[in-house]
């Protein structure tokens, strides 16, 4: 392995399983996942003060590396790389959540990405909120219709079934990383189905 010389054999390793990730291999996503997941959270813990965002962070973490594998470079070892992407994100989000608490108008942000606006007057959507909901649901119902059927059938499980990710593992027969893995590797495939929808509007 070019550059890799320096790495520890822990590194190394981490490096095999990278590669494996980029060739496909399911299981190369889960095992990294796995190693560092605990690791990866307790930090995010300590920067967020705050359990559920510290898991969302951490699943978040781990969605933005597997999405960019290809470009970690082994001059340094993954877990390095892992943890500057998971610090940089948990920033991000403290940036803007101080940001968003400063405005009444801003919402808050769901684990789907939809953005919740609160309204002290009423809490049921008026027509013209319904209809918008409903094409976003249409549309996104859509997107997933056209994932290859195993990313199809996690997303499906997950979001619309609202099945959590252990029900999903067992309904499945499948280690609860590898769920896990799928998931965030389908959310990528929808966030750049969503960017190429709304660059054709």
């Amino acid at each position: 392995m070019v550059g890799s010389e320096h790495l520890s054999d822990k590194a190394k390793h981490d490096l095999q399983l990278v590669n494996a990730a980029i060739s496909g291999k399911q299981s190369a996503y889960a095992e990294l996942m796995e190693k560092y997941r605990e690791s990866i959270y307790f930090m995010m813990l300590k920067m967020v003060k705050n359990p559920d965002d510290a898991e969302d962070l951490t699943l978040e973490a781990f969605g933005k590396a597997f999405s960019r594998l290809e470009q970690y470079s082994p001059s340094f070892a993954f877990s390095t790389w892992l943890f500057k992407i998971a610090s940089n994100n948990s920033i991000d989000f403290i940036r803007k959540k101080r940001i968003k608490v400063t405005s009444m108008d801003t919402g808050m942000m769901t684990d789907d990405g939809e953005t919740i606006f609160y309204d002290a007057k009423s809490q049921t959507l008026d027509p013209e909120e319904t209809i918008i909901y409903n094409q976003k649901v249409k549309l996104m119902r859509n997107l997933v219709s056209q994932l290859k059927p195993r990313y199809r059938e996690l997303v499906e499980k997950r979001y619309f079934e609202e099945l959590s990710y252990e029900e999903i593992a067992e309904e499945l027969n499948l280690p609860l990383g590898t769920v896990k893995a799928q998931l965030f590797r389908a959310r990528e495939f929808l966030a750049n189905m969503i960017e190429k929808t709304k660059e054709n509007i």
